[in-house]
């Protein structure tokens, strides 16, 4: 950041954003049309780099696929599929997984496992073993497959040596859907399948990068009959053969075109983003320090002889916040309370903080102790020596001397800002939602206005108010507009809450957040909590500083809210509370939470959380739920499951901002094992970003 004398400059153009968002994308590996990284249909022992999430939509004669993978790991990832039947009506849902088992070296190909339709219905189940191994720019896979890659059998399994439960194999778990079998609830581990059936089958092919071209080749052999298909009315394929081109379009866009199985043609595309690395700091942030200005110059309330009013300021012009501030009483330690409202990291508001404090405080502060506050919460202190008498002379050595602390409250502090309360900040936005992955249809939509307003009672009180007007939807085209549950209907009625509220009172609430202490988080809040429920509850989280573990408790009285979405409500209410454990483990920026307690349909039971987290503001996780409720009387899915991800939105705007989209990602919607999304077990996540791994110790920090 540059605090300068001359006026800010206006760089206001769309290159340096383009430049910012590209910068995000990656540049990965090929995914098939499956969406796991492959050839066409066929995988391969390759992997995206890590960090990797990538979308892919496939269209063929027999298919229509929409994908997203993640490359949980170096070695593992995983890919949740949704595809329809183009020659019959019916739209599947699995869940897949490889993993690699050691990766290329001079001497050996690299080698992965994989299990296809690992949670589902079985219809794309297979399991294989396959071997990658590079030439120059040729790319030669061989793998093993059973179940549907198996074919007509090339080889016995060897699986049956070890038992005799590898001897037969399921078809699916859907053996028609014409009326003619039993469809099944699905959404199971079919943990009897894996490896079995009398025979193996051989699959492989060549993928070849065309020097100085952004075009690769790629040629493969499948053996996959396609008995579900052809049993549902659709052909056997004329050819295990297939072959197509990709083109990289742009980086982390590529565009596919194939010949599939001799009589089919197929298009694809894939997109690519990295949740790994962090943002590019911003840098058109310049301005004139309030240090340099004319008191004629400044706004009346804003005194220049007081170093915190002209600090003040400047914080606030540079997007951030500065809400206490002290002085120790021999002058040479500042500890301020900040906050920040615009940079997707906090590493970057540090550093932007320090240059500015260094600029405003007495000459006699020798240490400045940032207390970081988010969201309410007071979640660690930055140490910082005065970048004049270290930064300047040896950058390593002030890095060095930083320290990361646990949060603290100021007692008595002789400076705080009086925020602006009594007034009425709205806002005017259009927004959109949708229905992903329906069971009878892959998306429905909503384009709304959102009309918001704030009310700030203190720096900790606010009431928030959203209403929405419909302007354009396709709800009423579900074929699920009646809940079959024999639960209360908490979740599935969520059609008629689409259709009769298209426009209405989405939320309108009363929140407050603090810390106690160095270690006590809460929140309390009450009023119109969601679009189906309305409640009053709290929410406690204790995680010690620099703790990996940390524990919580919440609890809420909640009423469903009536399908208008007006402030009339129906006759079902619950009382409903989880305790919760949080582990944010040491492996690949994985946190881990369980939460134990009663959910919206009164059953009782256990959800898992795993997500991997990261400083930039990117989490993508998965959660599954288990709870009192029959996998027969929770229905089609057998339990609640899904995937979450939550993408910083300067990844794909650029600029500076710490604004997200955060969704979840479900397989069907039922009433088992729901809780009040946004208001249970929360604030471990909320606070992912401004924990004290977030501060890592690098060039980040530096004014």
């Amino acid at each position: 950041m540059g605090l300068l004398k001359h006026p800010k400059r206006n760089h206001k153009c769309l290159v340096p954003l383009a430049v910012v968002s590209m910068s995000w994308l990656c540049s990965s590996a090929l995914a098939s049309d499956y969406g796991t990284t492959g050839l066409i249909d066929i995988p391969t022992a390759r992997m995206q780099p890590d960090g990797t999430l990538t979308a892919t939509a496939a269209f063929d004669g027999r298919h229509r696929q929409f994908a997203l993978s993640y490359q949980i790991a170096p070695w593992l990832e995983g890919t949740f599929r949704y595809t329809g039947f183009d020659e019959f009506s019916y739209w599947d849902r699995n869940y897949e997984v490889k993993a690699q088992l050691w990766d290329e070296n001079l001497f050996l190909p690299a080698v992965a496992f994989g299990i296809r339709d690992a949670v589902g219905t079985g219809v794309f189940g297979s399991e294989y073993l396959v071997a990658t191994k590079g030439i120059g720019q040729l790319d030669v896979s061989l793998g093993v497959g059973w179940g549907r890659l198996a074919g007509n059998g090339d080889l016995t399994n060897p699986a049956r040596l070890l038992s005799d439960r590898f001897d037969q194999r399921r078809t699916s778990q859907i053996f028609g859907v014409d009326g003619t079998g039993d469809r099944g609830n699905g959404g199971e581990v079919s943990f009897g399948d894996f490896f079995s059936g009398p025979e193996i089958g051989l699959f492989g092919g060549l993928q070849y990068v065309l020097p100085e071209y952004p075009l690769t080749v790629l040629v493969e052999y499948n053996p996959d009959r396609y008995a579900f298909d052809r049993r549902n009315g659709s052909s056997l394929p004329s050819s295990s053969i297939s072959y197509g081109i990709k083109w990289t379009a742009f980086p982390g866009v590529e565009i596919a075109a194939s010949h599939q199985h001799g009589d089919e043609v197929g298009l694809a595309i894939e997109f690519s983003l990295d949740s790994l690395s962090d943002p590019i700091r911003p840098t058109d942030r310049d301005f004139i320090s309030s240090y340099y200005l004319p008191q004629n110059k400044l706004p009346p309330q804003i005194q220049k002889e007081r170093w915190y009013s002209r600090l003040l300021y400047d914080v606030e012009r540079s997007g951030l916040l500065l809400v206490e501030g002290t002085l120790s009483q021999d002058q040479q330690q500042a500890q301020l309370v900040v906050g920040n409202a615009s940079l997707a990291l906090w590493s970057d508001a540090i550093g932007d903080l320090t240059a500015m404090a260094d600029l405003h405080l007495p000459p006699s502060v020798r240490t400045i102790f940032f207390v970081v506050e988010d969201g309410g919460h007071r979640t660690a202190t930055i140490v910082v020596p005065r970048p004049s008498s270290s930064y300047k002379a040896d950058a390593a050595t002030h890095l060095s001397r930083i320290r990361v602390l646990s949060g603290r409250t100021l007692e008595d502090p002789q400076h705080r800002t009086s925020f602006v309360t009594g007034k009425l900040n709205t806002e005017l936005n259009l927004k959109s939602r949708f229905q992903l992955f329906d069971p009878d249809d892959p998306a429905r939509y909503q384009v709304y206005a959102d009309l918001f307003a704030e009310y700030s009672l203190s720096s900790h009180w606010a009431i928030r108010a959203s209403l929405a007007l419909n302007l354009e939807n396709n709800f009423d085209e579900s074929l699920r507009q009646k809940s079959d549950s024999v639960l209360p209907k908490v979740r599935s009625d969520i059609v008629k809450y689409l259709n009769q509220g298209e426009s209405g009172l989405e939320k309108l609430i009363v929140e407050g957040r603090n810390t106690y202490g160095r270690s006590i988080h809460y929140r309390a809040f009450a009023g119109v909590l969601e679009e189906m429920f309305s409640g009053v509850g709290g929410e406690v989280l204790y995680w010690p500083s620099k703790s990996r573990l940390a524990f919580g408790a919440s609890i809420a009285y909640a009423k469903q809210r009536d399908f208008d979405r007006s402030l009339k409500h129906l006759d079902y209410d619950v009382m409903t509370g989880h305790l919760s454990a949080y582990w944010a483990t040491p492996f690949y920026n994985y946190d881990v939470a369980v939460h134990v307690g009663r959910y919206l349909a009164k059953d009782t039971g256990a959800t898992l959380e795993v997500r991997r987290t990261f400083r930039n503001g990117w989490q993508v996780g998965v959660w599954a739920t288990l709870t009192d409720v029959p996998f027969e009387d929770f229905g089609e899915g057998s339990f609640d499951k899904g995937m979450y991800f939550q993408l910083p939105l300067d990844t794909i705007f650029g600029g500076a901002t710490r604004s997200k989209l955060g969704t979840r990602i479900r397989p069907i919607q039922r009433d088992g094992g729901q809780r009040l999304e946004g208001y249970s077990g929360n604030i471990f996540w909320d606070l992912r970003e401004a924990r004290y791994d977030a501060f890592q110790i690098d060039e980040r920090l530096l004014p």
